[in-house]
């Protein structure tokens, strides 16, 4: 943890990635690490509710039918109700059950970290950047008083990146095969997705964003059209298996 006379830098190793948060301006150190210690106890207590490898999850126990719905805790409860649209709002295309269990986790980690910005803004700290794995809330100025800058990563070359965000009030979701290899799935053929190895999406909120995301990688190269009817102020980006690249016209792109 890196800490001067205000603000913190922070990473945890949290969900099976890394969790990394900055809190920029002019929070005293001592009350920054405050913010992340209860940034860092959310971020666990979702692993230990809607984790898919922990036997003892309420996701697993309400997938086993160990848990029923009604007991599930209210998280849970608001998590699948939205997860629900978005199934709607994505022709089907977001669904918690594509993998032949229940996994809300193309939701749950942009959800969380959200919610940790959120909190944030309303404890004060409005200059921050809470990082889930790749899904990335900004909020407020940089620690240098720029806007934040988020590099995106390139799908061929992990050492480098594709291309740079940069903004004050800015969620950024990326889902893509390049990592996890064919893991999103197309639940209208039951099988791996393909055609689109990166989509980002950008927008106000991050769970909705990251969804969105992983809608659009699960539709193959179907997903650029819909892409272009995003709702209003959500833009995105995508790279193609081919290696082409296409951008909305409101993305809040840097020149690297």
């Amino acid at each position: 943890m890196l800490r001067s006379a205000t603000g913190l830098r922070r990473v945890e190793q949290i969900m099976g990635t890394a969790i990394s948060l900055e809190i920029a301006g002019t929070v005293p150190a001592d009350e920054a690490g405050r913010l992340a210690d209860e940034v860092y106890a959310w971020m666990r207590l979702v692993d230990d509710t809607f984790s898919t490898y922990k036997d003892d999850s309420e996701v697993t126990r309400l997938h086993t039918g160990d848990l029923a719905a009604d007991d599930a805790c209210a998280d849970l409860r608001d998590v699948l109700a939205v997860c629900a649209d978005l199934w709607r709002d994505t022709d089907g295309y977001f669904d918690v059950y594509a993998t032949g269990r229940l996994d809300p986790s193309g939701y749950v980690k942009g959800w969380a970290a959200q919610v940790a910005s959120d909190r944030l803004m309303a404890a004060g700290a409005t200059d921050h950047s809470v990082n889930a794995g790749g899904d990335v809330r900004v909020r407020g100025w940089s620690s240098t008083g720029e806007p934040w800058r988020v590099g995106v990563r390139h799908p061929w070359d992990p050492a480098a990146v594709c291309f740079v965000l940069a903004g004050t009030d800015l969620g950024i979701a990326t889902s893509g095969t390049y990592e996890r290899g064919l893991h999103v799935v197309d639940p209208r053929r039951g099988g791996p997705a393909t055609g689109l190895r990166s989509v980002t999406v950008t927008g106000p909120d991050l769970g909705r964003a990251d969804a969105l995301a992983t809608a659009a990688v699960a539709m193959g190269p179907a997903g650029l059209e819909w892409l272009a009817g995003l709702p209003a102020g959500y833009e995105s980006a995508v790279v193609t298996d081919d290696g082409r690249f296409f951008r909305s016209d409101g993305l809040p792109e840097q020149v690297v």
